[in-house]
């Protein structure tokens, strides 16, 4: 019968397209407000994640604000469209915690540890200042002291909001930047902290046992972050890595893991978050796929959720309703912003900051949302804060969430503007990295190095190469060969958004390929893998790499690479006699520099019957600014007896050696490749600095020098 029915309803055609039009129109215009559909509810977040940030740009806004002010308009005390339930605060927390975690994995940990000092004096002052404006505010109004106290606490702490943008430009190892950074453990911690104390007195709670028991599993907390998740970490890269999706899964479980175990530790999670970036600070380089992962997920997903939920506290309407809130929020705004920008400046004022890194610290600082919501709605639950405070407090994260952003990315852009001007020594060329790839075992480990010492700011691709010998025939089937190795480059590149273009030679002699590209597409920068083992043919590493170091003058870098870089803990530099004589020098130390920066690893510098004054000040000179030991090698013999049984498993040696016939080139330098290689199974590097083309002290490759330019040949 059911059958019999359904069939003579839809017995015409005309019938059948009547019903669809109507359902479609049904489905399209009878939903209620707010959207309760899980699909719609993402449906539109991401149109407003795509269009808010492309309105703000034509406006000349910060998009961040853009997505802010969204969040008012579609929210629940705006039009109505979305509410603030509970999948909306989970998405807002995830992007709360992204945000805090990457900055923990973006600081300079060099430049935190050399300004430390400056961190906790610019967190004490950022907190202080502020925290006594508010509490002097709230005596005033007639809180109780424990309303006061904690009124004073919401405007001292501060939220990264703003650190995305800083990062973007480039200037996130700024000092200034360094320093905000750094005071954000001081301002939470002392707000969270405040907060909990708050909470202990109005339950009840504070006692002996209480402070015993917060501070013992705040210092078991600590430590278990700091020194267990490195050894988790190097543990995981060395011997189940991926370079996939199981890398951010493993990123992923470290962050959340902290982040819940701190509150289990009697904090807040943003807490754990920060601890959990510094952890892994050192084991994620700033431009390797990895790195590209997070931020990537971060900036399209869950940071635009967090800006969206903020924007859906704001409620205008308390302000004609009441009053007394609309002069509470102007009152807080004005102490928030003047304690903040008194903060800076007094620090300034010490440490020599420029006007410009005053209002960037300004910017970065000023951002009221995770801690001061979370102190804010406590307060109101324990019957500390009335409506009127909850409001005032919104509106207040409105107002500087908006500013922060805003001064950002202003003077983010001039102070980068500002740094890119700075006098920097290389050639007029290119910055043009070739990478020289033979063995599929090696591409990734070879790209590795080339994105750490690629130069962010530069849009030069990198240049795989892989050069197929035309002796004995069947050349077809070894460039498609070749070219499958280079598409593992590609997408490997791909995930570090790095651009790549790839070059295939086919020749009978491959050092004349790799020469011909290299002078095709003016490299300046050479990177090849060697397997440490010997011919019987060669002169110091091989036939093919002896032959491109005779042939050519660019700077080459020639890299037994078998742990994986980020799980290197010490980079051991030799520097043999003369060397800073040579051309290339001073770009070959800024490119250890880096390497050393990129892998938060310490650097101890080698000296061959050198004057250790007069390098330490060339190594100073060049940047990054990075802490590093000087020992000085009487001789040669000295290096082998004293220090190769000192190598270790994670360390990485550096030398800086000279190609045959130039100045610094020392007999000894063809042996030090074959002694490293036999000592030390893991890593090393060997350096052929650049060459003037114009003075080639060599004349005929190889031939014998006159000795006034010859080196001192004594190594025993």
């Amino acid at each position: 019968m059911k059958k019999g029915r359904v069939s003579s309803s839809f017995s015409h055609e005309g019938d059948i397209e009547t019903f669809s039009a109507v359902s479609v129109c049904d489905a399209l215009f009878s939903f209620e407000l707010p959207v309760t559909d899980p699909v719609l509810i993402f449906a539109l977040a991401m149109v407003i994640f795509l269009l808010a940030p492309i309105l703000m740009n034509r406006l000349r806004i910060p998009g961040i604000i853009g997505l802010i002010i969204a969040g008012i308009v579609v929210g629940p005390n705006g039009l109505g469209v979305l509410n603030r339930d509970p999948t909306i605060v989970l998405l807002g927390t995830v992007g709360l915690l992204y945000i805090i975690f990457i900055a923990g994995l973006e600081i300079d940990l060099d430049g935190f540890k050399k300004y430390r000092n400056r961190s906790i004096v610019f967190g004490l002052l950022s907190f202080t200042i502020p925290f006594m404006m508010g509490a002097a505010l709230g005596l005033f109004l007639q809180y109780s002291i424990p309303a006061a106290i904690l009124l004073g606490s919401i405007l001292g702490s501060h939220t990264l909001l703003a650190y995305p943008i800083a990062s973007r430009l480039g200037v996130a190892k700024n000092k200034a930047v360094t320093t905000a950074v750094g005071g954000l453990i001081m301002t939470d911690t002392l707000a969270l902290l405040i907060l909990a104390i708050i909470a202990g007195m109005k339950q009840g709670d504070i006692t002996a046992m209480y402070w015993v028991q917060l501070g013992g599993s705040l210092a078991l907390y600590v430590l278990i972050v700091l020194i267990g998740v490195p050894i988790i970490g190097k543990f995981f890269f060395r011997n189940m890595s991926s370079h996939g999706a199981m890398d951010y899964l493993f990123v992923m479980s470290v962050l959340f893991v902290c982040a819940y175990l701190a509150s289990v530790a009697g904090v807040q999670p943003i807490i754990g978050a920060f601890l959990a970036g510094l952890a892994l600070n050192r084991l994620i380089f700033e431009q390797g796929p990895l790195m590209n992962r997070i931020k990537f997920v971060g900036n399209a997903l869950f940071i635009p959720f967090f800006l969206l939920s903020v924007g859906m506290l704001v409620d205008f309407r308390v302000l004609i309703e009441q009053p007394q809130a609309l002069l509470f929020a102007f009152s807080i705004v004005l102490l928030v912003n003047f304690g903040k920008l008194l903060a800076a400046w007094i620090s300034a004022k010490i440490y020599s900051y420029s006007t410009d890194e005053v209002k960037l610290m300004y910017g970065l600082t000023i951002p009221q949302a995770a801690a001061t919501l979370a102190a804010t709605l406590v307060g109101f639950e324990l019957g500390l804060f009335n409506v009127a405070v909850v409001n005032g407090v919104i509106i207040m994260i409105l107002v500087t969430c908006l500013i922060g952003p805003y001064m950002v990315e202003k003077y983010s852009r001039k102070i980068a503007e500002f740094e890119e001007e700075q006098p920097y020594e290389r050639t007029g060329a290119p910055e043009r990295i070739l990478i020289h790839l033979a063995n599929p075992k090696t591409i990734e480990s070879l790209l590795d190095l080339a994105f750490i010492i690629k130069t962010p700011t530069s849009s030069e691709p990198l240049y795989p190469i892989s050069v197929v010998s035309s002796n004995g025939g069947g050349e077809a089937s070894k460039v498609a060969e070749a070219e499958k190795m280079l598409g593992h480059a590609v997408m490997y590149a791909s995930g570090a958004d790095i651009p790549i273009r790839l070059l295939t030679r086919v020749d009978h002699n491959p050092a004349k390929g790799i020469v011909r590209a290299i002078t095709d597409t003016r490299i300046s920068t050479v990177i090849v893998g060697w397997n440490g083992k010997l011919s019987t043919s060669q002169k110091i590493l091989g036939g093919v790499l002896d032959q491109v170091l005779e042939q050519t003058n660019q700077t080459m870098l020639v890299t037994k690479l078998t742990h994986p870089l980020n799980t290197t803990k010490r980079i051991i530099l030799i520097l043999p006699p003369m060397v800073a004589r040579k051309p290339g020098f001073k770009e070959t130390i800024r490119i250890v520099k880096k390497i050393a920066s990129q892998l938060g690893a310490t650097l101890l510098c080698l000296v061959i019957k050198g004057d250790q004054n007069y390098y330490k000040r060339l190594i100073e000179e060049q940047k990054p600014e990075l802490n590093f030991t000087l020992e000085t090698v009487d001789k040669w013999k000295d290096l082998e007896k004293n220090y190769f049984h000192r190598f270790k498993d994670d360390d990485l040696i550096i030398v800086i050696s000279a190609r045959r016939g130039t100045i610094a080139w020392h007999p000894y330098l063809e042996r030090l490749p074959k002694e490293i290689a036999s000592v030390t199974p893991e890593s090393f590097i060997v350096v052929f600095p650049e060459e003037d083309e114009n003075i080639d002290l060599r004349g005929s490759r190889g031939t014998t020098l006159p000795t006034s330019v010859l080196p001192d040949r004594e190594y025993e």
